[in-house]
């Protein structure tokens, strides 16, 4: 049937609208004014009293003066752009390709633009990677201070934390390699790994979990043959978070060596060779997480990859756990970082939420459910500022902070993560 109407009528969508329009006052919607607003668009280094006191405390006045900007900015970066980053990298997980565009089988993963924004950001940007190891990373003319490094990783993770992996992986990489490596495989690598150009730069990881072992690392399968004066990985990684990284240090065990710790060795395992060629590995699977969705994890099948050892290799587990240690200061850092971002939720919400006719922040009862927010979160900065400022007086020599580092390295781990 044709409908046929008058230019004008209101049976036509443009009628009916332009009736509406003079027969109804336009009209304002009201919000619910009981609803609280979160924490995002808040500089989180200006509302962080504690860090900034702990940062008057371990830190050098004119270390804290120079870096005092780059605090600011990245205080309002965290609870600003990089917070609407995150949320979004979250919601567009990583995707494995196991072909290239040209059926190629060449596994590539595919990021969200939203979590290579946070990379030239955390790489680029603030150089989170190299801040341990060379001068020039935010102006200073000598590598940072630990306090100053953890304190904008703590800022950071109140941002993001997934893309604080990749980080500290690859930051703890560069640390083996200068420690361990030879100096051929220095060269080879670690300007790379060191570099702020994504052209040229190589990020690192850390392949440590097995189907047979994960705490239990004596349990390793992963076999390491020397064939004709190259060494050559086969077996499988089965939790291996930044699973494409430039090059990977993991732990395999070489023909002929015993069973157990004793017999593992430390290899680096670069993703491409220097013909720029794949190397002989594949990234099976990504792993589907509860948390860190914007950083992939993956399952890797090692098919006879070239890797080149670093250091001994009778002390390959010995070599890794240092390592480990950094790892755990680390974690408690991001942990109280995370610890930090639920206080700040908590404390914006409590001063904005009406109940009985006042905020509810001034009802004692949430008060006092705040305190019990409030007292563990600044525990873990406290005492992971502290065994950074005992880290910083190790790396002078400190024999003395040296031992007090490696009981408060564990603690902080612990008590951070537990609470």
């Amino acid at each position: 049937m044709n409908v046929h109407t008058k230019r004008g009528s209101t049976s036509s969508p443009r009628g009916r609208s332009e009736a509406l329009a003079k027969a109804e006052p336009t009209q304002t919607v009201v919000q619910p004014s009981h609803i609280a607003p979160d924490c995002s668009g808040q500089d989180f280094y200006a509302a962080d009293v504690g860090l900034q006191q702990l940062l008057a405390l371990y830190l050098p006045a004119g270390t804290r003066a120079h870096l005092e900007p780059h605090f600011q900015r990245l205080g309002v970066l965290a609870g600003g752009r990089l917070d609407e980053l995150a949320r979004i990298a979250d919601q567009n997980g990583p995707v494995l390709h196991p072909r290239d565009r040209f059926g190629r089988d060449e596994d590539w993963i595919e990021y969200h633009p939203s979590y290579r924004e946070m990379e030239a950001i955390a790489f680029g940007d603030f150089q989170f990677h190299a801040m341990s190891h060379r001068a020039g990373t935010l102006g200073l003319d000598a590598p940072m201070h630990p306090v100053a490094k953890y304190a904008c990783q703590y800022l950071f993770v109140q941002g993001e934390f997934g893309i604080m992996c990749p980080i500290s992986v690859t930051d703890t990489s560069i640390y083996l390699l200068r420690k361990y490596a030879s100096p051929e495989l220095k060269a080879y690598l670690l300007p790379r790994m060191l570099s702020a150009d994504p052209a040229v730069q190589w990020k690192g990881t850390q392949f440590m979990t097995e189907k047979a072992g994960g705490s239990d690392i004596g349990r390793v399968e992963t076999a390491a043959r020397n064939e004709g004066g190259t060494w050559r990985l086969y077996g499988e990684k089965w939790f291996c978070s930044h699973a494409d990284a430039d090059v990977a240090l993991m732990l395999a065990r070489p023909e002929g060596a015993p069973e157990g710790t004793r017999g593992l060795a430390l290899f680096a395992l670069p993703r491409r060779l220097e013909d720029g060629s794949r190397n002989s590995y594949r990234i099976v699977r990504l792993k589907d997480k509860l948390g860190t969705r914007s950083m992939a994890s993956g399952e890797i099948k090692l098919e006879g990859a070239v890797a080149y050892p670093v250091g001994r290799l009778d002390q390959g587990l010995k070599q890794m756990m240092d390592q480990v240690n950094l790892s755990r200061l680390s974690h408690g850092v991001r942990t109280a970082a995370m610890m930090r971002r639920c206080v700040n939720e908590a404390l914006t919400v409590a001063r904005h939420r009406v109940a009985f006719g006042k905020p509810i922040i001034e009802h004692p009862l949430l008060r006092r459910q705040l305190m019990k927010l409030i007292v563990p979160a600044e525990q873990a900065l406290s005492m992971a500022m502290a065994a950074a400022a005992a880290m910083g007086e190790a790396d002078a020599g400190s024999a003395e902070a040296a031992e007090v580092l490696r009981i408060l390295t564990p603690l902080v781990k612990f008590r951070a993560c537990r609470d």
